[in-house]
């Protein structure tokens, strides 16, 4: 067993009582509050499946919990003032799954679209909610609900929040190559004039002003980026814990965050 799981392990079973967790909490709090935030955060929604496995749970029962931690996940970003947050939630991958398994996933994802918008924390802090991803793979009624969470938050401009759903980084390139060999085709730019803003502006997630993620975190303890963000994430911090998503806490968060603060950031140089 590596350091970071034995470290996960010990801080786990330390928080177990809440006196000590909330003395954990306090220590973590002052040790982060001073220094610098990550103004965009992607998260890897990873181990639902297992998480309901080790509770003799249907895999549908891991994602339903995992679906109402991003709950807790939008106001814990919102309490650091992170601006930007961006959710791993299904693959282009994950339509290789069982049937049954995709469309109890897309009933989890509908339920949760249907009451974003209205949530009350939503509108209060602005969040602007964008669905990205290839929706056209996605059923029509996903696709209805993604469309009127967007309409309904296109307004706000002072948090944005994506969710990305039948989404993979390799197929984002590849359409953003398509838009940009189309706008050749048609005379509206030279092929010399493309470079990597201009790839960049024809991203799923180019839609607003968003800087690229800080700070990437993969729940579950699996140590890969899956093809997320791969053209964004190229300068991320990468931060990778091992607790399944539907087991993630407030102070899971706290501790990432301090590792990233802990790190020099180089960026190539």
């Amino acid at each position: 067993m590596n350091l970071s799981k034995v470290v996960s392990l010990l801080a786990r079973a330390i928080t177990c009582n809440p006196i000590v967790y909330g003395i954990y909490e306090k220590i973590l709090w002052s040790q982060i509050k001073d220094d610098r935030i990550p103004e965009h955060i992607g998260v890897i929604l990873d181990g639902n499946r297992r998480w309901a496995s080790k509770r003799d749970l249907p895999s549908w029962g891991g994602h339903k919990f995992g679906a109402d931690k991003v709950d807790d996940l939008v106001e814990w970003c919102l309490d650091l003032k992170v601006k930007t947050v961006t959710l791993y939630a299904f693959s282009t991958e994950n339509f290789n799954r069982p049937q049954a398994e995709v469309q109890e996933l897309m009933r989890v994802f509908e339920d949760k679209l249907r009451t974003m918008s209205s949530d009350e924390r939503i509108r209060r802090n602005r969040v602007h909610i964008r669905v990205i991803g290839r929706l056209n793979l996605l059923p029509e009624s996903t696709q209805k609900l993604a469309r009127a969470v967007e309409e309904d938050t296109k307004d706000f401009d002072q948090h944005y929040l994506n969710i990305a759903l039948a989404y993979g980084g390799r197929a984002e390139i590849v359409d953003a190559t398509k838009k940009i060999a189309e706008e050749v085709k048609s005379g509206q730019i030279s092929i010399d004039k493309i470079d990597e803003a201009m790839i960049g502006g024809h991203l799923y997630t180019a839609y607003l002003p968003q800087p690229d993620p800080d700070l990437i975190i993969r729940t579950s303890g699996e140590e890969r980026l899956s093809g997320f963000l791969l053209w964004q994430g190229a300068y991320s911090e990468l931060c990778f814990i091992d607790v399944f998503w539907p087991d993630f806490r407030r102070i899971d968060l706290w501790r990432v965050i301090r590792t990233y603060q802990r790190r020099e950031r180089r960026r190539g140089a």
